[in-house]
């Protein structure tokens, strides 16, 4: 893993640097912070990037963004359908509201309520089908053939991957020199995005992957040298929950990522426990994947190195919410 030079034909940085002077009237630069408790946890220097600070509350909004602002108009009057467990359809559903244009966003039934309540706030209409994202997906493709909807995916798209990359763009002129940054991967749009603009700054910059134990879709299809599909997925991280990674992601992240590391649930409501009391910030579960990464799991990495990672969205469902504090609390206190 990690041979790559920068960039990957579909996508380049300079596709990223379009994406941001697009983007950037209609997005938040989220700050970047630093954290004693956690630097000293893991021993390294920890940065976050708080995306969770982000509109919509999730970094999704700036791919969505960068695919709904580059339609025709033509593409918009035939309005626009997306399939997400949350944060892309709140990203796409804002976007649309954005151009005029009409939003179907199709939502896996478990999906937590408030991310279908916001989705729908934003002038979507939301349908709710199959248990999984991909069984989502599959009833996409049909409305998309039956009604001639313009499709925005939430990861395996060049200007989605080139929005996302637009998080580096920031991070790179905000924080001058750091060894590595930890990133969560679902599909691995986000990855992407950020591998790309890295490598092509800073070759020597590491960039490492996190998967949820119950989701390694991305890192066994690594593995094996090509995209699998896994046959069931068990995580309560939703938002990085996908059976099947995509196609140029994978591409990417072959060539661009060094390594991919796993966490499992308990790290994930640990970290969001800590997050939430330590930092007084909210991080839902896909969103605190780095962070977990960076205090349970093995990087490889010497410590005292700087290391930066996202909070990539904070859109929790307060039920697991409190389960987390209830059940976190006496261990931490």
């Amino acid at each position: 893993m990690g041979t790559g030079t920068g960039h990957v034909a579909e996508v380049t940085y300079k596709d990223i640097l379009e994406a941001y002077e697009r983007i950037s009237p209609y997005i938040k630069r989220t700050p970047i912070e630093t954290s004693r408790t956690f630097s000293d946890m893991s021993g390294y220097k920890v940065y976050m990037k708080l995306e969770n600070l982000q509109k919509t509350g999730a970094f999704k909004i700036r791919g969505a963004l960068n695919k709904v602002l580059s339609l025709s108009d033509e593409e918009i009057r035939r309005g626009i359908i997306a399939c997400s467990a949350g944060n892309h359809a709140q990203g796409v559903a804002y976007s649309a509201r954005l151009r005029g244009a009409k939003a179907v966003i199709v939502m896996p039934e478990g999906t937590p309520k408030p991310k279908v309540n916001a989705t729908r706030n934003y002038g979507a209409e939301v349908i709710l089908h199959g248990k999984v994202f991909d069984e989502a997906l599959e009833y996409t493709m049909k409305l998309i053939e039956e009604k001639g909807y313009v499709f925005v995916h939430p990861f395996d798209d060049p200007k989605v991957i080139a929005g996302q990359g637009t998080i580096a763009i920031e991070i790179l002129q905000d924080l001058k020199d750091f060894d590595a940054i930890v990133v969560p991967i679902g599909g691995g749009g986000l990855i992407s995005g950020i591998a790309i603009a890295i490598k092509a700054i800073n070759p020597k910059i590491k960039v490492i992957g996190v998967q949820s134990k119950g989701a390694p879709s991305m890192k066994l299809s690594v593995e094996k040298g090509h995209v699998i599909e896994l046959e069931t997925i068990n995580t309560i991280a939703e938002g990085i929950a996908v059976r099947r990674p995509g196609e140029l992601t994978f591409k990417i992240i072959s060539e661009l990522v060094d390594d991919i590391v796993l966490v499992s649930d308990d790290d994930l409501k640990d970290t969001i426990y800590l997050l939430l009391t330590r930092n007084k910030l909210v991080g839902e579960p896909a969103g605190v994947a780095g962070l977990a990464a960076i205090l349970f799991a093995d990087l490889g990495i010497p410590k005292g190195a700087k290391i930066i990672t996202l909070i990539s969205g904070g859109n929790i469902g307060m039920d697991l919410l409190l389960n987390i504090i209830q059940t976190r609390s006496e261990k931490y206190n």
